[in-house]
Parts: structure tokens; sequence; C-alpha cells
């Protein structure tokens, strides 16, 4: 039996987290009482009894976490962005490449990428890796997200029955160009230069379409719609939850894929102006589902356990 903690249960990526593993009987819960679950030492009593840590809190808080580990064999699963660029921790998107799934599955501190830039590496990370377009290729990325995205606040701002019209209308944040995701986005891709990056959330609960336009006279390799299309067939492949969609469609809505840990990945536009999207839930791969996929690898599961 694995005993898991789930530090910060309450927020919207730890009751998905506790609700992907409900019905698991190969994990025992640890429970925290709700009048300790800030306490330091009933926090780090439960850290340190644990085989696995899910860390669903703000940086700040997942760094003091990490510091009340004292046992060495405790596997940590940060959800927060504090350790998403740090050498010490895996990255936990084991489909990027087999380095990045082997360190997912021999180390104890994981990294949950961001939602954003989940779908942005997913796209940009291939081109990179094979040498298809130069690290300083000037990437812009637009990204549609549901207000869970934003956690409990927003989502109260968003269903309360005196909001403001303005969340009426999709709108975009992130406009200083200092998005918490673009510090991975760049590192994990291995660019040289930070993509313009326009996030916009919209008036729906969740899932999400990031999209990268390429301009076909500035990659390395030059690769039309078809050709790209077999390239990421082919690097996906042998991978679960990622599915290269041949089809094009006249619509790409942002939400099919809500309650998976599934990835789309489209590629459509023409032969000098072509458009790569990823299409997924937010709070699957984008969150929860991401989190408990590495905790299975960690664990030497099938990593598709109770996703």
């Amino acid at each position: 039996m694995v005993n898991v903690f789930i530090d910060g249960k309450e927020g919207t990526t730890g009751l998905k987290i506790f609700e992907r593993l409900g019905g698991r009987n190969d994990l025992n819960i640890i429970a925290l009482p709700e009048e300790l679950r800030k306490d330091s030492a009933a926090r780090k009593e439960c850290i340190n009894a644990a085989d696995v840590v899910f860390l669903c809190l703000p940086d700040a808080a997942a760094i003091e976490a990490v510091s009340l580990c004292e046992n060495p064999h405790v596997k940590i699963i940060d959800a927060s962005t504090a350790h998403r660029t740090s050498p010490e921790w895996a990255y936990g998107f084991p489909e990027l490449s087999a380095k990045h799934r082997e360190r997912i599955a021999q180390g104890n501190r994981v990294a949950v990428p961001g939602c954003h830039a989940s779908g942005f590496i997913s796209l940009v990370y291939p081109l990179i890796a094979r040498g298809i377009v130069s690290a300083d290729y000037p990437f812009v990325c637009h990204s549609v997200t549901g207000y869970s995205g934003g956690g409990k606040k927003m989502i109260a701002e968003y269903e309360s029955a005196q909001r403001s019209p303005e969340l009426d209308s999709p709108r975009q944040y992130g406009l200083t160009q200092k998005h918490k995701h673009l510090p991975e986005m760049q590192k994990i891709c291995g660019l040289e230069y930070a993509p313009v990056f326009n996030p916009i959330v919209s008036d729906y609960y969740s899932g999400m379409c990031v999209t990268v336009p390429l301009h076909a006279r500035l990659m390395r390799k030059k690769m039309g719609v078809d050709a790209l299309k077999r390239y990421y067939a082919e690097y996906y492949a042998s991978h679960n939850f990622i599915k290269v969609v041949q089809e094009s469609k006249n619509y790409l809505p942002a939400n099919p894929l809500v309650g998976t840990n599934n990835m789309e990945i489209y590629i459509d536009g023409n032969d000098e102006r072509i458009v790569l999207a990823s299409d997924f839930d937010n709070l699957g791969k984008g969150a929860s589902g991401a989190a408990v996929q590495c905790m299975n690898i960690m664990l030497g599961l099938d990593e598709r356990t109770s996703l």
C-alpha cells in the first residue's frame, strides 16, 4: 500500500487529484483535519509519513513544504510554478523524450508542467529537438482557457450572480509579457528568446486550446502541413495520451477533452503559413492528470492507471 498525502487538497488541482485517486485500492490517502491544513507541524508529519506527496500550493508554500521533508524516500510531485525550471527537478512531461520519462521514473522530485506551457511545449519542443526550426525563432503563442485555470477566486467571480458583464466576453491577460509560465516555455524548449504569449480566459469552466503559428520561410527545414502531420504523428506515436489528428476542422473548440488526460495536436494552414494547435483539459493533462500520470511512472505502474 502506497501512502499519499495531498498538501493543498482543497484547491482546484488538489481536489481533482483526490477524485482521480479515490477509487484506487493500492493507495492510502493520508487525511489532514481541516483545522490543521495550514499547521506546519501537522503538515510536516504527514509529508514525512507519506510515500508520495502532491503539492497543490502557491509557490512560497510549495517551497516551504519541500523544506519540511526530512525523509529521503518521499517522492514529491509539485503542481506549483516553484520548481519547473530547477535542474534538480524532473520536468513532468514524459512524452517529450525518453530522457524526460527516465528522469521521472528514477527521480523523487517532479515538477508538473503549467497548463499553457504544456500546450506550447508539446508543439515547439519537437520542432527544436529535430532542428526543424532554430532556437532563435520568433515564436508567438495564443492560448484560450476556461476560467477554472484561475483557481477558486476566479471560479467564484465567474459563477457569481452579480458578476461583471465584462466576463461575458473573452479576456486577454498577461499583457506585460511576464506570465509565470514563460520561463518554463523558454527553458524546456531550449529557446534563445521567450515567445510573445497571449493568454485568453473565456466564459466556460475548463478546457484549453494553445495555438502556435509558423512561417515556413523562417523554418530551417522546409516542411508543409502534410509533412508536419506525419512528423508529429511519428514523434508521439508510442504514447498513450497524445494523438495527432490528421483530419482538418472548420472550427476547433477548446473543451472537447474535458475530464480526460488526453491531448490532441492539430496542424493546419497552408505551406506558407502553418497553424499548430494543442487541445486538452487545463485540469487534466494541464494539471491533475499530468500529476497522477507522473506518480504512476514513479511507482513503476502503468501510466494510464486511474486516467
